[in-house]
């Protein structure tokens, strides 16, 4: 049953192209904890392939030989074994999926790829699309390697609902008004009762599938790929995972790219209202250009149109549409759709059609946008567990409050920041105040002090990952670089211009740091 978004239901990085040509799926942000777990000390070390030395207890894991299978045109695929609490190493194992593309020319070593989330498989990133997750240069000097991590996809994954419940769950309609003591009632015991199918069906992986966890994890596979150092390009969550390895590992840093950054330390409030601002953005840029255009479903000023858009969204909010398929299509459900394709320009035109084809009282062509971002099929079943271990991810790297006054504040003050879509992202804390596991961190700045140079790439008009968090993370950063796009969409390499691509490339190839921002 859908109803509450806020930062916790928005900013994975996008998808591949589906429905649209847009690249897409929500965004986040993601907490940190003020105090990092250290690596286990060991009374007896044990040296890794990498002549490293770790405790005991994780020798079974850093000492392990992936087998590698042919599993596609030019690609291996292995899994690797990991502690499920890497606190407690005997209380289980877990496995990693990975696939890998080995380097066509020269080879430097292993570039591991994350496209964001949470909940983004890596694994399909690279084995369905490398060509859009690295360039060609990369991939001739890097193994590029795919890994999904804990909680996702192929590796040991979350899971919690059967299509039909996730169905209702995704786009079920509240029957209350908006903010009111019923809705939020029920939107929060939706909630819990998800929570707890996501209990019952994962067990006590549900509990260890935080971002530290995985960074831990990041820091395995770079030891069993033989690399002294971790080479990586992250998107959107991606940042925010490698900054976090960057914290915890600074001296096994190698080259790191952090592509559409996280702010580690901006607080829950100002996530959500940077990101409601970041779209309502994205939508007012999207309206200029529209208006430009001879099929335009819009009249008069881009303001117009932006009130346009709000009042579609209160009159489905008010009386949804039904889908020829019987589902519903309310105001949380269009604004997945709208939200869905300003991850890209190039999906402007696409995203004219859909709302025109609202104007008119049909659901379908909206339905197909939010089937997009979903990742469900045309036939109900869905792709991969992503909304699941999207939100167990985000329940254990954040800490939530059940105070509905202040959720009401707080969601008083993005719509006034946002009028147009801000009124349907907030009450976000009810997606985990009642979650199996509870998350107990506080946000706080990364640093990584001793690391060596990591690139921080931020795009202007990036309406997901605002361009102001890749500036904070480049200053928090002792080594931080930060690499400006001006531009619209989500992340920036290989997808924007020959500026950011030859940045990218010259560092993670040759080592090459930028003596100042380019401002690509």
């Amino acid at each position: 049953m859908t109803g509450a978004r806020t930062s916790t239901t928005r900013g994975r990085m996008p998808r591949r192209v589906r429905a649209v040509a847009a690249a897409g799926v929500l965004v986040a942000t993601f907490a940190l904890t003020g105090c990092l777990p250290s690596i286990l000390d060991a009374e007896k070390p044990v040296s890794t392939p990498t002549g490293e030395d770790v405790a005991e207890a994780l020798r079974p894991f850093y000492t392990q030989v992936l087998e590698w299978e042919r599993c596609g045109d030019g690609l291996g695929c292995a899994s690797a074994t990991a502690p499920l609490d890497w606190d407690d190493p005997e209380r289980g194992e877990i496995e990693l999926a990975l696939v890998r593309h080995v380097a066509s020319g020269d080879r430097i070593g292993s570039l591991l790829v994350n496209p964001g989330g949470p909940g983004g498989s890596g694994y399909e990133f690279i084995a369905e699309s490398l060509a859009y997750a690295v360039g060609e240069p990369l991939q001739e000097r890097f193994d590029v390697v795919g890994f999904d991590p804990r909680g996702v996809g192929q590796s040991s994954a979350v899971a919690c609902y059967d299509a039909e419940q996730m169905d209702e769950y995704l786009y079920g309609i509240v029957p209350a008004e908006r903010g009111s003591d019923a809705w939020v009632d029920a939107v929060g015991a939706a909630s819990a009762d998800f929570g707890q199918a996501c209990a019952e069906r994962t067990g006590d992986l549900l509990g260890e599938v935080d971002t530290v966890s995985a960074a831990r994890d990041l820091d395995l596979l770079r030891a069993i790929l033989g690399d002294e150092q971790l080479n990586y390009l992250g998107y959107s969550y991606g940042t925010f995972l490698g900054a976090t390895y960057a914290e915890l590992y600074p001296e096994k840093v190698g080259r790191l790219v952090l592509d559409g950054a996280i702010d580690p330390s901006a607080s829950d409030a100002e996530v959500t209202e940077a990101q409601a601002i970041g779209f309502e953005q994205a939508l007012h840029a999207y309206l200029e250009d529209c208006l430009t255009g001879t099929e335009c479903p819009f009249d008069g000023t881009a303001d117009d149109g932006m009130a346009e858009v709000g009042r579609l969204l209160a009159s489905v909010d008010a009386s949804p549409l039904r889908g020829s398929d019987g589902r519903m299509v309310g105001a949380d459900t269009l604004l997945t759709a709208i939200i869905y394709p300003l991850y890209s320009a190039d999906s402007w035109p696409y995203l004219s059609q859909m709302l025109e084809s609202v104007m008119f009282g049909e659901a379908d062509y909206a339905l197909s946008f939010a089937d997009g971002y979903n990742g469900r099929n045309e036939d109900g079943t869905y792709l991969d567990n992503s909304t699941e271990s999207f939100r167990a991810i985000n329940c254990l790297d954040y800490a939530y409050q059940s105070d509905v006054g202040v959720m009401r504040e707080k969601a008083a003050s993005v719509a006034a920041a946002a009028p147009t879509i801000g009124p349907y992202f907030g009450f976000g804390d009810l997606a985990c105040v009642n979650w199996p596991h509870q998350g107990e961190r506080e946000r706080g700045p990364i640093h990584a002090e001793g690391a060596a140079p990591i690139l921080v790439i931020g795009t202007t008009g990036d309406p997901a990952t605002p361009y102001e968090w890749a500036v904070a993370l480049a200053d928090q950063l002792a080594s931080g670089v930060l690499v400006s796009y001006d531009g619209e969409g989500h992340t920036a390499y290989n997808k924007s211009n020959a500026c950011v691509d030859d940045t990218v490339e010259a560092f993670l190839i040759d080592g090459t740091v930028p003596a100042n921002d380019p401002g690509c």
